[in-house]
């Protein structure tokens, strides 16, 4: 590999928040990990599953979504993987893309978004007002191997993930799980967040844990708002697709230009509703300050009552029943006849001749003439009228900011995996594309496939980006190092002969010896790196030759001579490859 190819395979090891915005591809990449590992596949045995055998893969969807509830918690701990600094990662992506670039799109890097987004209270919330100076967080994103092994870390109770891992999650498991084409699953990233658009019914949304249908959307709720905030106030920075991707800062994309158009329409549907009664119902309760200038009046045995709309929302609040839906009537039964007085209320719209407002008028707040009738009717009512028309046409409607305009459509070869495909069969077709498809073959590097990749770029990966191993053993010398790692589980969490990099080991307190020998080669190299560093592998047997000879035991059935010096000759196997500290590089 050339010092680029290097620096793009190495990156799919490590897959850092910085690495998938210089390397777009890999966040497709990591999904195709996710496919190809065994544990999603044994979701499909699940009780819960199993009973869903021949429905729909939209009923099937909306079960993943309670799974993934019941087995995964949010992660907000920016400082997982550890700490870098500003200054490393833009030295070491310069020859890719400008630091100007990057501090316009990354949210570590100098990039403000949104004012609403980016509140105080947001990146408090966050953890981002912490990170001013050079140094941030390695935000890394997980396999799902990874996220499960959160539940041996102290402080986590079961699997976890931040919102790139669980994008990543949702996308492999929609097509393992649920049998949805992977033509129909979209990935959304923006600086701060990674979601997927799910080309299905009127469109579903993942959010995090969550899944957000069209209606849920538009609902008003506070739940719903925070779902809105990345595609309301930030740019789309990537789209990835199984045929390929487009990027905000690179004018070559190689999805199919008809792909990105067909997305932006189907986007736009989903961000779009039309105004009806109950819309604007829900737009008031996302927007209480209007409440107080509307009344809701009912047919009580021949006469009308009216009711502030402020106090019936208040009472939606404990009920199960929703305004203006097919549980309203039940909702105003709950009311306490005292709330209800025989009289309009005055400086207040009638919500049903509000209603009929709207349909005779046929208002859409998203035309002008529509805007104009509005505010003329509410403006006796409401004093700030043109807010009120401004806000209700921003409820109703969302532009979603895709990157698709004035790119260079070079399209790539599409992944093509059918749903009806085993899962060795997903493997065999991801192996016999890898010489036409990077994204498949970065897959197998994400997957930790040791038998089928080079080595090259997983040695790089442990001896220059684990820094939570160097971190953790700080006060401690290298025997004392050596003992800990005996302590430590011997269990990988990557299964047959795939391998865990030595943060991981280090984070879940588990690893197969030969994974325990590269934590032990990172911390020597780190305090000493003059030190030549050796590993060899046969059978069973690992042995580290460093600054002593230390010995581990190994199932992985690997067997390899890895040799790290600072003369530069690292040797794998029978291949004799040289690396070259000073300029950071690998060459033949």
């Amino acid at each position: 590999m050339n010092s680029e190819q290097l620096e793009k395979y190495s990156s799919a090891v490590t897959l850092s928040d910085m690495e998938v915005f210089v390397f777009p591809e890999l966040m497709y990449s990591l999904v195709l990990a996710n496919i190809m590992s065994p544990v999603i596949w044994r979701w499909r045995e699940e009780d819960c599953f199993e009973k869903l055998e021949g429905k729909g893969s939209y009923k099937k969807l909306m079960r993943l979504k309670q799974f993934i509830i019941d087995e995964y918690e949010f992660n907000l701990d920016l400082e997982t993987w550890g700490l870098t600094s500003k200054s490393k990662e833009v030295k070491r992506f310069e020859g890719f893309i400008s630091p100007e670039v990057i501090a316009r799109s990354n949210a570590l890097f100098g990039y403000e978004g949104d004012k609403y987004y980016f509140d105080v209270d947001i990146r408090k919330h966050f953890g981002l007002d912490r990170y001013d100076s050079d140094i941030i967080p390695y935000w890394k994103t997980e396999t799902v191997e990874a996220m499960n092994a959160f539940s041996r870390k102290e402080g986590y109770r079961m699997a976890a993930g931040e919102c790139v891992s669980l994008a990543a999650l949702y996308a492999a498991a929609a097509f393992v799980v649920c049998g949805i084409p992977l033509e129909d699953i979209y990935m959304i990233l923006t600086p701060l967040h990674s979601q997927n658009f799910i080309d299905i019914q009127d469109g579903v949304l993942t959010n995090n844990r969550r899944l957000v249908t069209k209606a849920m959307w538009f609902n008003g709720t506070a739940l719903s708002n925070k779902a809105q905030r990345a595609l309301r106030n930030e740019n789309i920075t990537i789209v990835g697709h199984s045929s390929g991707y487009v990027h905000c800062m690179y004018d070559d994309a190689t999805m199919d230009k008809g792909t990105c158009e067909y997305l932006a329409g189907r986007l736009n549907s989903y961000l779009s509703v039309s105004l009806t009664l109950q819309v604007f119902a829900n737009f008031l309760r996302c927007h209480p300050k209007y409440q107080k200038f509307f009344q809701v009046c009912r047919d009580c045995r021949g006469q009308s009552q009216f009711l502030k709309a402020e106090v019936l929302f208040h009472y939606e609040h404990g009920s199960n029943f929703r305004i203006a839906d097919e549980t309203h009537d039940k909702l105003l039964s709950e009311v306490s006849d005292e709330d209800f007085v025989s009289y309009p209320l005055p400086d207040r719209i009638r919500c049903d001749e509000f209603e009929e407002f709207i349909d005779r008028e046929k208002i859409d707040p998203r035309n002008s003439e529509s805007r104009e009738s509005l505010k003329k009717y509410v403006g006796y009512f409401i004093p700030e009228s043109q807010e009120f028309v401004d806000e209700l046409a921003d409820f109703v409607h969302i532009e979603a900011k895709l990157p698709c305009s004035g790119k260079n459509y070079l399209p790539s070869e599409p992944i093509k995996v059918s749903t009806d495909y085993s899962r060795q069969q997903v493997i065999e077709y991801l192996q016999s594309i890898r010489q036409s498809n990077s994204t498949a073959d970065l897959a197998f590097y994400a997957y930790r496939d040791m038998e089928s990749c080079d080595w090259e770029p997983f040695v790089k990966a442990a001896v220059e980006r684990n820094p939570v191993s160097i971190e953790m053993v700080k006060s401690e010398n290298i025997e004392q190092v050596y003992k800990w790692l005996g302590q430590l589980g011997n269990e990988s969490i990557y299964d047959g002969k795939r391998l865990a990099g030595p943060d991981e080991v280090a984070n879940y307190k588990t690893g197969d010896g030969l994974e325990k020998a590269f934590l032990l080669a990172n911390v020597i190299r780190h305090r000493n790196p003059e030190q030549d560093v050796e590993i060899a592998v046969e059978g069973q047997k690992v042995v580290l030759k460093g600054t002593g000879q230390y010995y581990f035991e190994s199932d992985k059935g690997l067997e390899r001579r890895i040799c790290v010096s600072e003369a530069g000759v690292l040797s794998v196997a029978k291949k004799i490859i040289f690396f070259k500290k000073v300029v950071d590089k690998f060459c033949i």
